[in-house]
């Protein structure tokens, strides 16, 4: 018999680390096989809440943000593009890459939930930004990523073009905060259990496993 399980996914559309957990929950939910029926709900969190729509340089905002210098950035960046490798992620960003504000796509990223396309659509998010270097607070990129998906796209521009969905974002990142989350991604099962960080497939299977047997 499958279990079910309702998994929460926190995460942000720039951050490297949440393309790895997905692609690693997904591996360990295929192992699983049968065994488990989840159903993954992505939610909003910013990493760079005040980022303008026009970014910055990724180098520099990494220094600004950690103090890390030229040398460890390459480093955790060869490291995170080794990570992808080995899970079938292309990260092609350099120290010239830039990072943007990402709301916009989490506004998105709730109606597409309400149209069963929230993965698909967020999938296409990571590839956008981290293999084909496009930018996820454009409007005219975010409307094009979601046709491609299968969603309207004239309803996403005029998602883009309001404040649809703005209050629910809101409300939604804040009760993230509320509930302690300060990091991505964290990966919250069946409301009770949490995972954080950018975790191999085996941890990801082990935890569920564990769920299962105490079900």
């Amino acid at each position: 018999m499958s279990t079910p399980l309702r998994i929460d996914f926190v995460s942000d559309v720039s951050c490297p680390w949440c393309v790895v957990g997905l692609r690693a929950l997904s591996e360990a939910l295929q192992e699983l096989g049968d065994d488990v029926h989840a159903e993954i709900h992505f939610q909003p969190f910013e990493l760079n809440p005040q980022m303008p729509p026009a970014g910055q340089n990724l180098g520099e905002h990494i220094h600004e943000k950690y103090g890390s210098s030229p040398a460890q950035s390459e480093a955790n960046r060869a490291n995170i593009r080794a990570r992808g490798a080995e899970l079938g992620f292309a990260f092609k960003f350099g120290a010239d890459s830039r990072i943007y504000n990402t709301f916009d796509a989490h506004r998105l990223l709730h109606w597409a939930e309400e149209e069963g396309k929230q993965q698909a659509l967020k999938e296409a998010l990571f590839t956008a930004y981290f293999t084909d270097q496009r930018n996820p607070s454009d409007p005219l990129t975010l409307a094009a990523i979601a046709e491609q998906v299968g969603l309207d796209r004239h309803r996403a521009e005029a998602i883009l073009e309001s404040d649809e969905y703005t209050a629910d974002v809101r409300e939604i990142e804040q009760a993230w905060l509320n509930r302690g989350v300060n990091s991505v991604p964290t990966v919250v099962f069946n409301e009770k259990y949490a995972i954080t960080g950018g975790q191999p497939a085996a941890a990801f299977a082990g935890a569920i496993r564990q769920i299962i047997s105490e079900s």
